[in-house]
């Protein structure tokens, strides 16, 4: 005989209900009981017993079994989480104008739009203004291969110099009468690594637009993990992390920015050739900690050696001053003391991060550092000073 669903049968699930289900519909009967408005999937029931053997065999095979799994995963989607990890510091760092903006004037969706939107108006304004400036410099650095290659071939000159000290021909020529197929594999694999960071970058900014729009719901759920009489203290150390993870990726960016700027109008004053190819570089190379900053200005200070020996001594000088201005004056005043780490610490963790993960891993290994080091100081050493 059948019957009308009870309140313990949802009404779209495996209709439909009869008195055949037996025990179940006698639990059915019970669960609607245990239904409520404010819960209504009932009460908690009593937990397991935990001292049970094989609730105690249980829970370690399972810990087994999760953790190779977990490492499984960690091994095959690495890319793919290095990405994802890249999405969440960059929307880390433009939280702090997000939160500003929402603050203070607007809802969260319309201050993401503004930052996002404010963003791209830069960017796409940076790069309709750069493309005519590089398109030219790359025809003139066409037209000035020919003088470039009898500079070479002069011995009385600097690039001659260095072209005879490291036989340059005769390596170039050893790898064009090598085998062609390998050439050609080389090239494209060139194109292949293109393609693969370009994508990559499309993804990350994705990503950093996702995550910034759900950074406050990715918050709480984080939150929602640790013990409720935990989580006041879990609240307010995991703000302090993001707040120092932002505030050095942010102003990270206004570094590169600056040093990229003068960095252009250095060469600019100079005459030195391709001043905004090697504004570009010297500022996306500053991103680098510990040592972005001194690669950039070695290489610009080499591309000076083409003007003169005295105009690559003092672009060579000053770099060494900016380094300087940079380390005591700009660092302090844009990041602050947020992100505080010892000198020491810091070269350690580039280090580290640059062997895991190469340059992302340097990329990130600063704030990283910083968010450990007050972990360890606000958590571990207190528990260990009570012991």
């Amino acid at each position: 005989m059948e019957v009308g669903p009870p309140l313990g049968h949802h009404p779209l699930v495996a209709q439909p209900h009869t008195d055949r289900e037996g025990p179940i519909a006698e639990a059915e009967r019970e669960a609607a009981l245990l239904a409520t408005v404010d819960r209504p999937l009932g009460q908690p029931g009593a937990p397991l017993n935990r001292r049970s053997p094989f609730i105690i065999g249980l829970t370690g095979a399972a810990g087994v079994a999760v953790t190779y799994v977990l490492f499984q995963v960690v091994v095959s989607a690495h890319q793919a989480l290095v990405l994802i990890g890249l999405g969440l510091f960059g929307a880390m760092g433009l939280e702090p104008a997000v939160s500003y903006l929402a603050r203070r004037w607007l809802p969260r969706w319309a201050a993401v739009t503004v930052v996002v939107a404010g963003l791209a108006v830069l960017v796409g304004g940076f790069l309709a203004a750069a493309i005519v400036p590089l398109a030219t410099q790359s025809s003139a650095l066409a037209q000035e291969a020919p003088r470039l290659l009898q500079q070479i071939h002069d011995r009385s000159t600097v690039l001659g110099q260095l072209y005879d000290r490291f036989q340059l021909q005769q390596r170039l020529e050893h790898l064009l009468s090598g085998d062609t197929s390998a050439l050609l594999t080389g090239i494209f694999g060139a194109g292949a690594v293109v393609f693969s960071l370009v994508t990559s970058v499309v993804v990350v900014l994705v990503l950093t637009v996702y995550f910034l729009a759900s950074l406050p719901m990715i918050r709480a759920v984080l939150y929602r993990f640790v013990p409720a009489s935990r989580r006041p203290r879990a609240v307010l150390i995991g703000d302090a992390v993001f707040a120092k993870v932002g505030a050095y990726v942010l102003g990270t960016g206004i570094l590169a920015v600056i040093v990229g700027l003068g960095t252009f109008i250095w060469l600019e004053i100079f005459h030195v050739p391709y001043a905004l190819t090697l504004a570009i570089l010297v500022g996306l190379l500053d991103l680098i900690p510990v040592i972005g900053s001194t690669l950039g200005g070695l290489i610009v200070s080499l591309v000076a050696l083409t003007v003169s020996w005295p105009v690559a001594l003092a672009t060579a000088a000053f770099y060494v001053g900016y380094r300087f201005f940079e380390d005591y004056l700009l660092v302090p005043t844009i990041i602050g003391r947020t992100v505080k780490v010892p000198s020491a610490l810091t070269v350690v963790a580039v280090l580290l991060g640059g062997v895991l993960l190469g340059v992302v891993g340097a990329l990130v290994a600063i704030p990283t550092a910083a968010a450990v080091l007050l972990i360890v100081r606000e958590v571990v050493f207190p528990r260990l000073d009570r012991a």
